[in-house]
Parts: C-alpha cells; structure tokens; sequence
C-alpha cells in the first residue's frame, strides 16, 4: 500500500507517492500524466524490495508550478529528482521514467553518475542532442504543424485543453492516444490537438472511468500549463546541453516500448531505436512489447514490471 506526502526539493514542493523499503527507485512520469501513473508498478516494486517513489513532476498535480517557463529546463527537472533523493536521506538511487520523464532519467544518469546507479526509460529514447536546435531544424525541414510547435504559443493549446478537460483527459490517454503518428504527433490548421475526436468513444481496457476522473480532476485543478512550459524549452535544453555533446550514460541501462507507440515509429524516434547503443553502451535490454502503445506501463504493467523488476536486480548486483 502506497502512502503519499509533500516534500521540499530543489527548493520546491513536490507531491510523492511511495511505498517499501530497501533501495531507492525513483520513477519519473511524462505528459500529460501524474504519479499515478505508476500504480501499477509502485505496488509490484516495493514487493519486491525497493523504496519506490513517483512524484507529481514540477508543474503537475500537486506539486509546484513555477510561473516562468523558463523554470522548466532540463537543469530544473532534473535538480527535482537530485533534490528528491537528498530529501530523501540517500545518496543512491535507480532512476525510471516514461514519456518526458525519459528524458529526465536519461539526463539524471547523464548528468549525476554518482547518485543514479541504474537508468530505465520508457517510450522516448536518450538523448542524441542533434546538429541543432531541434524546433529550428524542424522548420528547416519544412515542417510548421508538429504538436512541439503548436505547444509553443503560451495560451494556444492550453485554452484548447482547459475548455473541456474530461474530453482532453478521455480523447488524450484513452482514445486518440499515440498509436497513429499522423494523427497524433501533427496538427491539422483549424482542428487544434485533440482534432474531432469524439469524446464518446469507450475506454481501452487498460484504463478505467476511475483512473480517467482522477487525471481529469488533477488537470482540472491544476490547469495544463506547467506541463506544457517543458516543451517551450526544447530549444533551449539544447543549448544547456551543449557540454554533453556525443556524452554516453556508462550505466547499466533498460529501454522499454509498445510497438505500436508513435513516438518510437514517427518523426523523431524510428532511428533512434537502432542506434540506442550509441549513448547506451551498457544497455541490458530493449524490449518492444507487442501490441502496446504510448502509455505503456499502464497498458501492459505485468510485462513492464516484470522486466523493471529483473533489471533492477541485475544492476544491484553489479
């Protein structure tokens, strides 16, 4: 059973949920998601003898949500989780995430090798920082409706969001998903994000009215903008990163996806997943789960768990 608290890091307050004992395993979520996100795995980890905890992300749910957008950087989210393991009371931990939360796992292991023994990410790849600004090289391309674009504007896409967040909240995470990159990943003039999808639509198995209202009321409550204030420094978290270039994450390492996930199939990470060993050289497993989508640990919890499980093991036994 998980319990919950607030708790000061990196000079904000941050929602967690928690529950065991044993080693440190912090679990970092993505957009447009919570802690909750996790419950399937918080249960199953600390069973199998871990301190897990997954909090709210800065700027989600409960936690704090700094005003300016500038607050959301890379340096800033992963300061959370340095800032998390030291309110914490320890010096070591194993670090997971999913969605945006990859790239904070991916970055923690990067940037604080002495803290993050052992790095998981699921659904987006680490980081190749490219040739240059990834918005400008966008535009570049020819490209002007990719939803990190139409996620720039302050006020555009949360207004489109805010307006209704029971269908945001039912069209996002249980109908349009991520499954159709073309639908999901670009925006079509006049349509918004959420296109026309109909918010009639049932529920995918995996996610119920319950689970639906309580992302519904969170959003509700704490409105879209903080989440979406970490996409409005993408170009910026480029340059931050300048000192990484061609950096590997020498830790023992886990990738973990549904084949039907755009975000390894479209624009940005079909080749990215045949290159993983490039900044992963100690990658123990990349598992690709058959039939999944975006949302993968909540959709297959028993597959995602059960390789969570051995891979932690195998790198505390390291």
């Amino acid at each position: 059973m998980s319990t919950t608290r607030v708790i000061k890091a990196n000079g904000i307050d941050l929602f967690i949920r928690e529950a065991g004992q044993g080693p440190l395993v912090v679990l970092c979520h993505g957009w447009p998601e919570l802690s909750y996100s996790w419950r399937h795995q918080i249960p199953a980890l600390a069973a199998a003898g871990y301190h897990v905890v997954a909090p709210d992300m800065r700027g989600y749910g409960q936690s704090a949500a700094p005003p300016d957008a500038a607050a959301y950087s890379i340096f800033d989210l992963v300061g959370d989780v340095v800032g998390l393991v030291k309110a914490l009371g320890a010096t070591k931990a194993m670090v997971v995430g999913h969605d945006w939360g990859a790239p904070v796992a991916w970055h923690a292991a990067l940037f604080r090798p002495d803290i993050f023994t052992a790095v998981g990410g699921l659904s987006v790849p680490p980081p190749f920082r490219g040739r240059g600004k990834p918005l400008e090289l966008l535009r570049q391309g020819g490209i002007t409706n990719f939803y990190w674009q139409y996620f720039q504007a302050p006020g555009v896409a949360e207004a489109e969001f805010e307006h209704d967040v029971a269908r945001t909240m039912r069209v996002v995470l249980g109908g349009r998903g991520l499954a159709d990159p073309n639908a999901a990943m670009f925006v079509q003039e006049g349509n918004g994000f959420l296109g026309r999808a109909s918010a009639e639509e049932p529920l995918p198995a995996w996610l119920s009215e319950d689970d639906l209202a309580y992302f519904t009321e969170a959003f509700r409550k704490s409105g879209f903008r903080g989440g979406l204030n970490w996409y409005r420094n993408l170009d910026r978290n480029w340059e931050l990163t300048a000192p990484w270039q061609d950096a590997q994450i020498d830790q023992p390492s886990l990738f973990i996806a549904g084949a039907q996930d755009a975000v390894i199939t479209g624009l940005i990470g079909a080749k990215r997943i045949n290159e993983l060993e490039r900044v992963l050289p100690n990658l123990t497993r990349k598992l690709i789960i058959d039939g999944a989508g975006h949302w993968v640990q909540q959709e297959r919890p028993d597959e995602v768990n059960a390789a969570l499980i051995k891979f932690l093991r195998e790198a505390a036994s390291r």
